[in-house]
């Protein structure tokens, strides 16, 4: 029978681990319920449950959790030191202290994004986490701890993240990151008025440079009447062809 509870709680773990992205040590958020359940039925919480999960886990409380216990008849003072060897969890609620029920499902909000386990026997905390996704819940019944299977709420909305019909929780958170570094507000528009002042930076070296003058073309000239003059270019003459008009050469003597 332990080998099957195991199992089976092994198969729980990879559901979440797979679509809700839950990884070691995962973080339990026990009440004053679980740890009275567990001092009457003789269970070795800090032992037993990282032997169930075969994985590392911190166990943790509220707040609110141990007021809740203060409040309450000495027959719960066991269960109030053991709670109190837990890690604490800030809760809003410090202030004024809620019931722990309340203050633990204001702790999952409505996706979980911190991966809270939730080990508790309350029933009206139990029907809360049942009804949100992407939240293990963890009872104790006949004397051993039981994960509880994923509820119906977190089996649709996996199924209808896969149709592509919603964003899963750690895309959702991703997106808000993302809009959060660009400077967009949660209902995904930009905030007016809030724009990036450009820094103030010496100007560009090649915008100082004096402009360069470009030459003007010439224009050829022109005579007094008006009309351009023509520049004419002599031809050449072949060397040996010169004629002499000397009256008194040689050849004139002849």
């Amino acid at each position: 029978m332990k080998i099957k509870r195991q199992k089976q709680a092994k198969k729980t773990l990879s559901f979440y681990k797979y679509n809700f992205n839950f990884r070691e040590p995962f973080q339990i958020l026990v009440d004053g319920t679980f740890c009275q359940a567990a001092l009457k039925n003789k269970i070795q919480i800090r032992e037993q449950i990282p032997k169930y999960f075969m994985g590392e886990v911190q166990l943790c409380t509220t707040s609110c959790a141990l007021k809740e216990l203060d409040s309450l008849s000495e027959d719960l003072y066991g269960a109030k030191l053991i709670l109190q060897r837990y890690q604490i969890r800030k809760c809003k609620h410090s202030k004024e202290p809620v019931p722990a029920s309340q203050c633990l499902l204001s702790m999952i909000e409505k996706t979980n994004p911190h991966h809270f386990f939730i080990a508790t026997q309350d029933r009206e905390l139990t029907k809360g986490v049942m009804e949100t996704p992407g939240v293990p819940l963890i009872y104790i019944i006949q004397n051993t701890m039981v994960l509880e299977k994923p509820s119906a709420c977190s089996v649709k909305h996996v199924e209808a993240a896969q149709l592509g019909e919603l964003v899963s929780p750690t895309e959702q958170q991703s997106i808000l990151n993302l809009k959060a570094e660009q400077g967009l507000s949660k209902d995904g528009e930009e905030q007016q008025g809030k724009k990036r002042k450009r820094k103030s930076g010496n100007p560009n070296p090649l915008s100082c440079l004096k402009k360069k003058k470009k030459p003007m073309p010439q224009q050829p000239k022109r005579t007094e009447g008006g009309k351009r003059k023509r520049s004419r270019h002599r031809k050449p003459k072949p060397a040996g062809l010169t004629l002499s008009t000397n009256p008194n050469s040689s050849s004139a003597q002849t």
